[in-house]
Formats: structure tokens, sequence, C-alpha cells
């Protein structure tokens, strides 16, 4: 029996949310998969059952004195767990939203590249891009009795370089510690009392400690005089030959040997983008510096000032400003209800920049001249100061609404000083390294050593091992397209979990168990193949790993799978079966149905052939894309493929999208950088349905969302039970006082806060969590109060209202995107990134479509099962069916084989990628040589 436990970890009755009492034993040291429907468990089990547990017993392990600080974390219900290591979970949850945090400071290797150029950099100057030299004043001493033997020579200490001042107290000093002359500007002079120069002019001004003719019996003096030149010259000397009167810096910090430029010795700091050492004192180190955006203050020049050109300011107001502006007008020729566009440019400059001057005018009615002051600041200097300057959050928020951030002009960029950016290794500086893709990184590195100097091999050579190891990591899982300067907030779910993957590999843990939600989301299946890999790996170093996934790869590979159901939500919960993957296809489960093609999702045969219109975008340039004509047939279902990194959200979120959204509702979002876009007159609205989060905190839930929350609302305070109470609907919402909860504030939670770990959330003692007050719950419809409607779960929901239309409708369609298992007041934090991406869809579905709506997709499929992947595509068919179109960012193939038309981007990642390499119908695709998807799918369709 012992030994069984050892192999086991056994988890006895688990009844977490909709888990029904189950008992499992998952075999450790081996890759097991969980899988089932969407909402039937599999997070329950995984995360909030075996990690939570695991959390709770390492937090007991601190003393009695930290653990009163942390609070207690609640043991999840179950019986008992036994045989469990430590955990560690790697989640979707994007990494920081930081400006400051990159993929180079996530995985640390940006940390040790700037070790690397501390220890093994060459420095050049920034004027004349000569390489440094430093030397020791051993060095310089026998430089200077090689170079000068027989000359006659000045030692100068420079004190003063191209700075402006009289310096009076200088040469005041110097005099009493016994020097006489000096060099100001190239000429010699004697120190005088009361010397001093032109105060408003730049000098240079240079001690000179000695005067003589270099021979080998003056050594000793030699020595005396450089050791108190370098002391005055603060490790700078020059020498003067004074025959030819030509000037040599020598010096013991790094300098430009023609200059005398000189740099502090580097080190790791100096490289740091994040610390005042490194970090352009411009932008502080971010990059990027906030400018006003003119179209933004002035969206419209046909608008005169009066109509409400001026964004800012709105329409035509009494008051100091618009009297101000009237002013203005009065000088240079224009009143309110000129349009912009015929104002004056210096007119307009006044108003945008500001100025402060008097002018006279004479009045047309009684000839008098009268005196006008212009003193305005000028609303580009205003908005600046209010962004930056004020402490009020909404003002700056304001302000924000008309700011742009642009490259910053000193650094242009690289976020670092420009002494930083002149230390290079075989010709390259930090900031082109960090530029690079991954995978163009880790082939530069090859060979490297043989490119530097010995000395400098001999230390680089750890640290180029550390680099190395964690590059191959990082591009093992598939991230070769990344680059080290990527902001870590513009990362996708699945990257930032196999970023986390990766640097989990590199730490080379044993014995620990790692869970995993869906680490296959935004990969290509031909990059699958290297995550199951890297998955493998982590095994056999002797980890247990436990994944969350639906991917037929990942299932196919494990060493035992876990399949949860039989349905969703309430049907869900029981273990359906269990085994390697062939005893699982024995079995009569959903799962087993669709892995062993006894179910299959069905494609039409005849694809649609759409209405004849289509988008056309031409010369999108942005982020990796070279220069791509982009034709989006409408009336189809469109997918766009193509590996990871091959520019598919650079061309249609951040590309298309804004062009639309900016098009049709004003948005400010900038799209990237195009030439031109045809055929916006086919469409007349734009949905982009995203895995953003629906909400950030747990007042909003699906109910909120959709607008159902309101018709309920509504419906509540119709019942004559209410109007007798003279209850309105805002009696039964949660977010304003009346009806809600009085010491949750209808939150129906309370933060417990943690000093140093994550805030925790836990029921309110008062209402129970009900978010109401008792005297609102006493209120029911058909027997359930305001609260038990929202404790609901949609499937449930579907019948309770059927005979309100206006509910049923939006409920129908929750249920029809397969989300019968979520409650209407399910929070928003507790949805997964497909749940809220569901709930987006049906909202939209709910309305009323045009026939001529563009809906765009980024893969849906997410934390979905092969029967959901079904359900959703019927509803998006549907969709298509009535003339609107549907475009989808994805890789799964059960969804490419049902599009009418694909659009395949590549061929490879990152800098290899950014071309359409091929588009048409899949059965077109699949004879396309250069395409990789098509491959993939060649297989999917023989199937």
């Amino acid at each position: 029996m012992e030994m069984e436990t050892e192999n086991y970890i056994d988890v006895q009755g688990t009844r977490v949310h909709n888990l029904k009492n189950i008992d499992l034993k998952i075999p450790r040291e081996k890759l097991v998969v969980i899988t089932g429907l969407s909402g039937s468990g599999k997070s329950s089990l995984a995360f909030d059952t075996i990690y939570a547990e695991g959390q709770r017993r390492y937090m007991e392990t601190f003393s009695a004195y930290a653990r009163q600080f942390l609070g207690g974390l609640k043991r999840p219900e179950v019986d008992k767990i036994d045989g469990l290591s430590p955990v560690i979970s790697i989640e979707q949850k994007t990494t920081s939203r930081n400006p400051r945090s990159t993929v180079g400071t996530i995985t640390e290797v940006y940390d040790f590249l700037r070790l690397l150029y501390a220890r093994a950099s060459d420095a050049y100057g920034y004027e004349t891009n000569e390489k440094m030299v430093n030397y020791t004043s051993d060095q310089i001493l026998n430089l200077i009795a090689e170079e000068y033997d027989g000359k006659k020579i000045a030692i100068l200490a420079p004190l003063v370089k191209a700075r402006k001042g009289h310096y009076r107290e200088l040469f005041e000093q110097l005099s009493r510690q016994g020097f006489i002359k000096v060099r100001t500007d190239g000429e010699l002079r004697e120190i005088d009392k009361g010397m001093k120069l032109d105060r408003y002019k730049t000098h240079d001004i240079e001690l000179v400690v000695d005067r003589m003719r270099i021979s080998s019996d003056q050594s000793d003096r030699l020595k005396k005089s450089v050791q108190t030149a370098i002391k005055h010259g603060k490790g700078v000397l020059m020498v003067l030959d004074l025959d030819e009167n030509k000037s040599r810096y020598f010096s013991q910090l790094l300098m430009c040997p023609t200059t005398g430029i000189s740099y502090d010795l580097p080190e790791p700091n100096t490289f740091s983008f994040n610390s005042p050492k490194g970090a352009c004192s411009n932008c502080n180190g971010l990059g990027t510096e906030p400018s006003i955006d003119i179209d933004k203050i002035i969206p419209d020049m046909n608008k005169s000032i009066f109509q409400g050109a001026i964004a800012p300011l709105g329409e035509f107001k009494d008051n100091w400003i618009f009297g101000e502006l009237k002013v203005i007008g009065e000088r240079y020729g224009f009143d309110m209800r000129t349009k912009v566009v015929d104002i004056p440019k210096a007119g307009m400059d006044v108003i945008l920049y500001g100025s402060n001057e008097s002018f006279q005018v004479k009045s047309k009615t009684l000839g008098v001249i009268k005196t006008y002051h212009i003193n305005f600041e000028g609303l580009v200097k205003f908005l600046q100061g209010q962004y930056k300057n004020n402490k009020s959050k909404s003002l700056r928020r304001w302000a924000e609404n008309y700011i742009v951030h642009q490259k910053c002009h000193v650094c242009h960029g690289t976020r670092l000083k420009k002494e930083s950016i002149h230390f290079r290794i075989d010709q390259r500086n930090i900031h082109e390294l960090s530029e690079m893709s991954l995978k163009s990184l880790y082939e530069w590195l090859e060979g490297i050593e043989e490119r530097i100097d010995d000395k400098k091999r001999l230390i680089a050579n750890e640290i180029l091992k550390e680099i190395r190891s964690r590059l191959g990591f990082l591009v093992e899982v598939g991230l070769e397209y990344l680059s080290l300067n990527r902001s870590s907030k513009s990362l996708s779910g699945g990257e930032s979990q196999r970023i986390r993957l990766a640097t989990q590999i590199g730490s080379q843990l044993v014995g620990v168990l790692y869970i995993l939600d869906e680490p296959s989301i935004g990969l290509h299946q031909r990059d699958n193949d290297r995550l199951i890999n890297a998955l493998r790996e982590l095994r056999d170093l002797g980890n247990s790993v436990l994944v969350v996934e639906h991917d037929r790869d990942m299932i196919e590979h494990a060493d035992h799978v876990i399949d949860l159901g039989p349905g969703a939500g309430v049907h869900g919960g029981h273990i359906v079966g269990e085994g390697s993957f062939k005893e699982l296809l024995g079995l009569e489960t959903l799962t087993s149905d669709y892995l062993s093609n006894t179910k299959r999702i069905e494609f039409r045969d005849e694809r649609r052939e759409g209405n004849g219109h289509h988008i056309l975008l031409k010369g999108a340039n942005g982020n990796n894309l070279k220069d791509v004509d982009l034709r989006l047939p409408l009336g189809k279902m469109t997918c766009v493929t193509g590996v990871s990194g091959s520019g598919k959200s650079t061309l249609i979120n951040e590309t298309l999208y804004p062009i639309l959204s900016k098009s049709f509702y004003n948005s400010v979002k900038k799209p990237l950088d195009y030439n031109k876009i045809e055929g916006l007159d086919h469409i007349d609205k734009v949905i982009d349905i995203d895995q953003s989060p629906i909400g950030r905190t747990p007042r909003s839930n699906p109910a909120t969302y959709t607008g159902i929350f309101s018709e309920v609302r509504n419906l509540f305070a119709q019942l004559p039970e209410s109007k007798i109470r003279g209850y309105k609907p805002g009696r039964f919402s949660f977010n304003v006082k009346g009806g809600r909860c009085d010491v949750c504030e209808g939150a129906g939670l309370q933060l417990i806060e943690m000093n140093f770990l994550p805030d925790v959330h836990v029921p309110c003692p008062s209402c129970n969590g009900k978010r109401f007050n008792r005297e609102t719950l006493e209120v029911r419809y058909k027997g359930k109060s305001i609260a038990e409607v929202l404790d609901m779960s949609i499937e449930e929901a579907v019948d309770f209202f059927e005979h309100i239309p206006k509910i049923q409708r939006k409920v129908k369609t929750l249920f029809e995107v397969g989300l019968g298992y979520i409650t209407l007041g399910q929070q928003s934090t507790t949805l997964s990134g497909g749940e809220a991406q569901r709930v987006k869809l049906a909202t939209e579905l709910s309305k009323k479509d045009t026939g001529k709506t563009l809906y765009i997709l980024d893969e849906p499929t997410t934390g979905l099962h092969f029967e959901d992947i079904r359900v959703l595509m019927e509803v998006l068919e549907k969709l298509v069916d009535r003339g609107n179109t549907v475009v989808i960012i994805e890789h799964n193939l059960d969804v490419v084989k049902m599009a009418d038309h694909i659009v395949d981007l590549g061929p490879e990642g990152g800098e290899g990628g950014g071309r359409i390499i091929a588009t048409g119908k899949p059965e077109e695709i699949v004879l396309n040589q250069n395409s990789v998807t098509g491959r993939y799918l060649k297989k999917e369709l023989e199937r």
C-alpha cells in the first residue's frame, strides 16, 4: 500500500464547484491531460482543488507569526489529498501590464546581457565613433616617455570642458594651492589676482601642472607630475607638445583619444532602462514621450469654434477662455463662427501654442482706438501640463484623450542614454540585440567567442552559457519570433504562458507538480510538437505534469487522460473516462467519439460564393508586415491562419479593425501603418469579439454585460408586491443604495487586503453573498428572489423566462453559444478568456443584425471542447447565412476546414513572416506548396 500512494496523487471526495464528490488517482511523474466539455469541472479539479490545496499546505509551513499577516487560505471542499508535491501553476493570466516589463526582463535574458556588456564590451566615442581607451598610471608614464622623448611638453589637468561661467573662485583656489599657470581656451596664461573669464561664453580650462623636456633622468619628476594631474583631472590628463602646439589626452577612465570625452566604467546598471544610471533622461527609459495630437484636438476642420470644433473646449459658452479666443480673433481677423479651415495659420498657432502680446483696434462705431492684451497659454501647453502635473486622476485621464505616445526624440526609442548605446560587442550594441528576434539572437551568439578577444572570452564564458540555455528553451517552446524588447503587455495569454513554461524548464526543478491551463492556445499545429516535447522534458526531469487541454495531439501524447462530463455545469462534475489514449478510444464518451472520428464537425461540400463585394486593404506595414495587400471577400466566413508570430493579429486586430472602427465609430485607436482601404461602403458596422475580460471587478457579470439584468429588474419592479411597497427598478440593483446590502455595498464579497499577497475575497457576513437586504429579497417572481435569479444557470433561465421574450431571447443566445452552465450572476473575474468571448458573442448575436455586419473573432475556440466548437460554429454559420461577414483568426483545424476563404500568412514568425503566402478555399490551400497550414489541413480533410 505504501508503494501505491508514492506513485499517485490520491484525491478523495472533492466537491469543489460542480464536482460530484469524485475520487481519483493521478499517476505521478507522468504527463496527465484533463479534458471534457467546457464547464464540466476541469479547472475546478486542477486549479480550485489540487492547486489550491498545494498552496494552502505551503502557507501552513510558515510560522504562526507570518501566518497572522496572511490570513488562512480556505481549504477546498475535498476529503483528502495524498501524495501531493509542491505545486507550480502556469496559467494564461497575461503577464505584467507595466510598460517597463519586456520579454527580456521577465525571462531575465536581458539581465544577463547587461552583465555581459558591463564585463566584455568595447566603448566607442559618441562624437568620433573611435574606440575608447583607458590606461593604468604606469601605462600613461611609459607612453609619455616613449612618445615625447626629447620634446618640450606641458602636463595639464582638464578642469572645465565647454561650460559657461567666470570661474573667479576656481582661479583663486588654484592660486592658493600654489599653481601659477592655466590654459584657457587654448591660450597659456598666468593666474593673476582677481582673474576671471567672460561669464556668457563657453570655456575650456586646463591646469598647467608642469612644463618640462622629457629625458631619462627626469623620470621621477614626470611620475609625480602625472599623479598630480590625474588627481586634479579626475582620472584624465592632457599632454601639450609646446613646440608643435598639439595636445593629446590620457585617461584611467574610458576616454575618446581625440575629443577627450570620457565615460564611467560600465556596470550592469549602465544598460538598464529601469535605472537612472542607464535610462534616457528625457523619457525616463520608457522609449516614448507624450505629445499632443492636433487631430484629436480638432477632429473636424469644417466646424467653427462656436459649433465646438475645438474638442477639449466643447461648444461655445460665455466664459473667460472663449473671451480670450474672441480677442485672438479680433487680432487675426476671424470670429467664433469662422470654420477652422479658414482661420489664418498665425491665429491658429496662437490658439494652440499661446502668445503674450498687446495690440490696438479702432472701434467701428465710436472711432475710438482700444488696446487689447492677449495672454493665452495655448491649448497644447495647457493639456501637457494637465497630463504631467495634475494630481486629479480624472483630469489627467481627460487630458490623455488628446495625447499620443511617440518615439522619444532623444534616445529614438532605445530607452538608454547615448553613452550606454556606444558600448558594443562584435559591432552590436545592447539595443540592437534586444530588437532581434530570439532566433536571430541565438544564431548571432553562435561562435561569438571567436569574435571577441581572449581576456574578454574568459570573462564572458559563464554568462554566455546562461544566456544560451535560456534562449534555447524559449526557442524550443515556439517563441523564436519574439524579441527581447517586446512589451509584455502585448503578449497573448498563450505566449506569456509559454514564456513561464520555458523559465520553468530552465530552472531544472525536480519532484514538482506543474499544472498548465491550455498551453496550446495561439500555437500553430506545426509548433505543437515542440510544446509537447517541452512538457515531456519537464516530465523526464522527474516532475508530474497536469494539463487542462482540448487539443487532439496533446491528448494523443499523454501518458494518462482524465475525461470529465457528461455535460457542463450542473450536468458535469463526473469522471466519464480515464486511462491511456488507446483505452479512452474504447469508451463511449463525447470526447472519445470525436477522437475516434465516430463524431465529426461536418463542413459543407459547397463553399459560399459571398455577395461579390470585398474590402481591399493596401500596403499594410505594421510590425513585421511587408507591404501586405489584403482582399477580404464579404458575405463569407474567412479564416486568417499562419504560424505564431506571422502577423495575423497585426493585420486584423491592429490594422484592419482600428481603420473600420475609426470609420464607423470615430474611435481614437490609431491603426498601424497602411496606404489605403477600399470597399467600406459595403458594410455598415464592425464588431470585434476578443478575449479581454468582460469586467475586472466581481460586480460585473454576464447578466449585467448582456443587458439581461436591467430587463430582470424592470420585471421585478412590475410585480404587484413591488408596486405595493413602491419599489422601482433601482431597488433591485446591487450597484445603487436602497435595495442592496449595506455592509458589502452589493458586492456580495468583502475584500481582505493581504499585505504582500494577492487580496482575497470572502463572502459578506451580513447578506451571506446574496448582495441584497432582507426586504428586497422578500419580493419574488415565480417563487424566486432577485438573488436566486442571479444564481440560476443560463440553462434554467431559458425555461424560467419562457414567457418574457425580451429576456428569453438574450438568455437563449447565451445558451446557444454553449454557455448553459454558467450562472447569470457569475462574477466576470471567474470567467475564462474563451467564456468571456462567448458572452460578448452572445450579446452581439442577441441584437438585430443588419446583414451587412463584419464580425472579427480572435481564436474563439480557446477553452472549447470539440462539441462546443460544433455548437459555436453552427451559430457563426447562421450569421454568415444572413449575409454578414465573419473573420476568424484561428489555428484550430476544425474551424479552418469550415471556412469559405482562407488567408494564410507566413512563411515563418517574426522577421521571417509578414507576407500573405496563400489565399482561397480550403481545397485550394491544401494544394499550395508554400503553405505550412495547407500541409496540416490536408490531413484534417482526409480524416
